[in-house]
């Protein structure tokens, strides 16, 4: 029997310059048994994600994951180029963490209302790779909104954030200073990728990043925690 999971997100989920996880946790599974449906946009934010829910209810699935809050976080942090992301993405307002709740749990409330799906809200990926840092700690504090959005409408919370927080703690990676990537970083990245032949794991090597090219976009360490957390959390006793 085949398990229909619609994936939503933002470019993580995109996968055109993050390691796609959405492969990672087809090949988790016998051929088949996954039908995924990729849902990601560059850039989005939690209020771009609730503007285009109408494509994934008019075909429900029977699992949604949603990856969501990594750009809100983002614009939380001094130097984020905040008004060109609102022009650029159309926001109606600045963002805010009050704003991100709001949004995704209201993107629940529609996902639980109108389709029978099995939810499961991931919390963020690590946000560089200080932890004690206030790119870390910003997506530390978005992950428990998330977490409590989950608990508020009983859905699946799965920990990515927790994940990938004891990773980097294993690792004891360098203490590199999280730098913001604008979109012309991740064109750079892609372009590298594309045209260079690196892969996104070279490309973080060279960079001495251990979950990310760029302190955002995930290497193949960071997406298969993304697939390990989704798989454990909705798949394992489902499929």
């Amino acid at each position: 029997m085949t398990t229909r999971i619609a994936c939503l997100g933002d470019s993580l989920t995109r996968a055109l310059i993050s390691v796609d996880y959405l492969d990672l946790l087809a090949r988790r599974h016998p051929p088949g048994e996954l039908r995924l449906a990729r849902h990601g946009a560059n850039g989005d934010f939690a209020y771009n994600l609730l503007q285009g829910l109408d494509a994934v209810i008019a075909d429900p699935p029977d699992v949604i994951t949603v990856l969501i809050g990594t750009n809100d976080a983002r614009a939380s942090l001094p130097g984020y180029r905040t008004d060109k992301a609102m022009q650029r993405k159309r926001l109606p307002e600045r963002p805010s963490a009050a704003w991100f709740q709001q949004c995704l749990g209201t993107i629940v409330e529609r996902l639980r209302a109108e389709t029978d799906a099995t939810i499961g809200l991931l919390s963020l990926p690590v946000l560089g790779q200080q932890l004690d840092g206030p790119a870390a700690r910003a997506s530390e504090q978005y992950s428990r909104m998330i977490a409590e959005v989950a608990t508020v409408n009983e859905v699946t919370y799965l920990p990515l954030h927790e994940r990938q927080v004891a990773e980097l703690r294993r690792a004891d990676p360098s203490p590199i200073p999280y730098q913001d990537a604008p979109p012309r970083a991740g064109l750079g990245v892609l372009l590298q990728h594309a045209l260079l032949r690196r892969s996104f794991d070279t490309i973080a090597r060279r960079r001495n990043l251990v979950l990310t090219t760029d302190h955002i976009h995930q290497n193949s360490r960071g997406a298969t925690l993304i697939a390990e957390v989704i798989d454990a959390g909705l798949l394992t006793q489902r499929v």
